[in-house]
């Protein structure tokens, strides 16, 4: 497909379509922290986390031996997850296991592979 192909070439402005869209658009605040959130997926070592703890919930230590890396890496990368909402954690004595924080992290990573994977 040309460059050409992909240029909108009217002449006339949907103006009903454009106020209607622009009636439901979220303010910019929100556009922002949904960005953020995104860039926030943007590192592979913190989707293989995530990948990791859609599967079970893990310990820092079990995590950094399943990826090859050291444990404080892996907790640095949990710290960022952590303030982005994307993992939880829980204390059992002096071990942490983290999880992911709800269902909607579960649903968006796993609508993510399967799209992918088309």
């Amino acid at each position: 497909m040309d460059r050409e192909d992909i240029v909108c070439d009217c002449d006339v402005l949907h103006s009903d379509v454009v106020e209607e869209v622009r009636k439901r658009m979220p303010n910019e605040d929100d556009l922002y922290d949904l960005a953020d959130f995104f860039k926030v997926l943007g590192d592979s070592t913190r989707v293989r986390i995530i990948w990791a703890l859609d599967e079970n919930e893990m310990c820092v230590c079990d995590i950094a031996v399943l990826l090859n890396m050291t444990k404080s890496a892996i907790s640095h990368q949990l710290r960022s997850l952590r303030q982005a909402n994307l993992v939880k954690f829980r204390k059992e004595g002096k071990v942490v296991y983290y999880s992911l924080k709800d269902d909607h992290v579960k649903a968006i990573f796993e609508t993510g592979m399967e799209h992918i994977k088309e």
